[in-house]
């Protein structure tokens, strides 16, 4: 089973790639726990919630990669977490530090900030976008899983997205694993 991650910074599509890709491909996809989270719970969250929320990401990966057909793409991953938690708090707990060396992706997708930021009650920082960006890039350089940039409209991250996994596929499963 293949493991795809979109990551990135807020309103930069991945939610909407993720759901075009498992659709294309013929699976699933893990939404993004931490909406849902606090959509339940409110806007407003601790150092505890960002935990709860690590354990509910983790668990919805796992659930969707358990239904999953040869591959599943995951809407943001642990990463989110660690920077959003060192952001907001100044650390991030050591468990989930441990989690995201163990947690490997065959692929981890970086959304670029160069699509329009859309406000939404959940979204906090439309000013740190390539802040966050930069983060995440550094983290992924120095990470454990294999990562490429997505750029451009919605309909060029979608081929940029497809070219990448029909490759990997093929590479995982020979060229019949390719979806043309």
């Amino acid at each position: 089973m293949l493991r795809i991650s979109l990551t990135g910074p807020e309103s930069t599509g991945k939610t909407t790639l993720s759901q075009q890709l498992a659709d294309h491909y013929g699976t699933v996809w893990a939404p993004e726990f931490a909406r849902e989270y606090l959509e339940r719970q409110g806007a407003h969250y601790t150092l505890d919630d960002l935990e709860a929320i690590a354990r509910g990401q983790m668990a919805a990966e796992d659930a969707a990669a358990a239904r999953a057909h040869r591959v599943v793409f995951c809407d943001t991953d642990l990463l989110v977490i660690k920077i959003w938690s060192e952001h907001a708090f100044g650390y991030c707990p050591e468990w989930i530090l441990r989690e995201m060396e163990r947690r490997r992706y065959d692929l981890v997708l970086l959304l670029d900030v160069d699509l329009p930021w859309y406000p939404d009650p959940l979204r906090e920082h439309p000013n740190l976008r390539q802040h966050f960006h930069d983060l995440y890039r550094s983290e992924l350089e120095d990470g454990p899983s294999p990562f490429a940039d997505i750029n451009g409209e919605p309909v060029r991250r979608f081929e940029q997205a497809c070219f990448l996994v029909d490759e990997l596929l093929a590479a995982t499963y020979g060229p019949a694993g390719r979806i043309s």
